[in-house]
């Protein structure tokens, strides 16, 4: 049996203003004449559909967003950043339908789906700004007699692969860029959580987006899906969020046609503590970096790697704040973990704490299953854990803190860096010269000093090895969508 009290369960009021977001968007009824059903993962419950699409399908989305294209490259920057700044409205306009829809289908926190609208609305603002300050270049060339001009263009019909974890933020991290670069875009979102993808893409074609330049494609079977659109010609671009294996499958297909790529892919996150850090500072640091939208992140510290003066204190203070973390519905009041996003996640979830406390690793906190139709799986944390056990190699995407000790610097450096993975990575010093120096070695494409949230619409995010190609975010993240081209203007000669 569980030791966990028993669960949040949800606001009736809020659950009921939920779907009625998903009858807003017509997800209410299974089309014909296949469907996929859509589960809230606290109970298990049908909470809608959408269409099950086929390969014919997929295609023709891909010819009705090439044809809409086509006029939209041609349009200016201004134009396309008047109608993103517009988009970006209409979500901050509907930020708590959103929210909601997030939760009911995906579980997490309503406080963390709040958060996420905020993160997801940002990177539609910037680069409705972003895509007006583009530049190119005029050079002199070296031997005189001509100049060298360059200029950024869309570099076509894009691909967009979404994950489940951020069915809004995903999203809109890679179609604002690629509207705002000229191009179109077919987005295939994660069969488990569709529908705030289709609410986001409805806004934005009430904001002024044309209706077919964004063509959202749901499907059972992701394998067909990609394997017809990146042979397809007109296709010139794909941008993935997801695991490492898939990742991989998916660069093999966009090789046939030299595609561009960008790909975000799994991770294994470092946590460094160090014996100088503010104790209060890396419990909560540590806190956010696992347990924001229940560990299911790609940069959600995966291992705590603290040295051994403050380790005991450290244990302590987190194990600490995970016990006492309320579980339960996302849309319930003061609920602090929401559901896994499904039962396979949970199944996979045990099966990493079971294996590590055979190879001898502590359980601090109570036994994590919890009793329920619903996905739960309660906070965690395992200390003295060996550096073999799974948990510790692979991506745990859930809410176990797995804790190491170490006793130098040099310790540290070569257990994080032992790992194919290089997302994201954190370090806990109030030393400077060692945060830099850990930074500098830390081989991770983003690292958090001294907090626990890294991420920011303005700042490029990926990682290296085989964490992925390519950043999304920043300048870089609107650059992924151009083709840098040149042209060599002769000079007339005036002598």
């Amino acid at each position: 049996m569980s030791a966990h009290d028993p669960l949040l369960q949800p606001d009736p009021e809020l659950h009921a203003t939920a779907r009625k977001v998903v009858t807003r968007i017509g997800a209410d009824r299974a089309p014909a004449p296949n469907a996929i059903a859509i589960h809230d993962p606290h109970d298990g419950s049908t909470i809608g559909f959408t269409p099950d699409r086929d390969i014919d399908q997929a295609l023709e989305a891909v010819t009705r967003a090439d044809t809409a294209g086509r006029s939209w490259a041609a349009t200016s920057p201004r134009y396309r950043a008047d109608i993103l700044r517009r988009w970006y409205d209409r979500i901050v306009d509907n930020a708590d339908d959103i929210a909601l829809l997030i939760t009911l289908e995906m579980g997490k926190t309503l406080a963390d789906a709040r958060a996420e609208v905020a993160y997801g609305a940002d990177f539609v603002r910037w680069y409705a700004e972003e895509i007006t300050h583009q530049t190119g270049t005029v050079r002199e060339a070296p031997s005189g007699g001509a100049r060298l001009l360059t200029r950024r263009a869309p570099v076509g019909l894009a691909v967009l692969i979404t994950p489940w974890n951020f069915p809004l933020a995903m999203a809109t991290r890679k179609i604002a860029p690629a509207l705002a670069a000229g191009c179109p875009a077919v987005v295939k979102p994660a069969a488990l959580t569709p529908l705030t993808t289709l609410f986001a893409v409805q806004l934005a074609v009430e904001a002024g987006v044309p209706e077919d330049l964004v063509q959202v494609v749901t499907t059972s079977d992701a394998s067909a899906f990609s394997a017809a659109v990146l042979s397809d010609p007109r296709v010139r671009k794909v941008s993935f969020t997801g695991s490492t294996p898939v990742g991989k499958i998916l660069l093999r297909l966009a090789a046939d046609n030299v595609l561009r790529t960008s790909m975000e892919l799994g991770g294994n996150a470092p946590f460094l503590v160090f014996d100088d850090a503010d104790l209060e500072r890396a419990v909560e640091g540590a806190f956010v970096a696992k347990m924001r939208n229940g560990g299911q992140s790609c940069i959600a510290a995966n291992r705590f790697l603290v040295q051994n003066g403050i380790a005991e204190a450290f244990v302590e203070g987190l194990t600490e704040r995970l016990a006492s973390l309320p579980t339960g519905s996302g849309l319930a009041p003061g609920v602090g973990l929401g559901p896994m996003v499904d039962h396979r996640a949970v199944h996979r979830l045990q099966g990493l704490v079971d294996d590590a406390v055979e190879r001898g690793a502590t359980l601090h906190t109570p036994d994590p299953a919890i009793d329920g139709p619903g996905s739960y799986f309660g906070a965690t944390l395992l200390d003295h854990v060996p550096a073999d056990a799974e948990v510790a190699t692979t991506e745990i995407f859930g809410p176990i803190a797995s804790v190491q000790r170490f006793s130098t610097q040099d310790e540290a450096l070569a257990k994080a860096n032992d790992t194919e993975f290089g997302l994201a990575g954190y370090v806990f010093t109030e030393s400077l010269d060692r945060a830099f120096d850990v930074a500098d070695n830390l081989a991770t494409g983003i690292l958090g000093i001294n907090q626990g949230l890294p991420s920011n619409a303005a700042a490029p995010f990926g990682g290296i090895k085989e964490s992925g190609l390519g950043r999304e975010g920043s300048a870089e993240g609107l650059e992924e969508y151009q083709e840098l081209r040149f042209y060599n203007l002769a000079l007339r000669s005036t002598s």
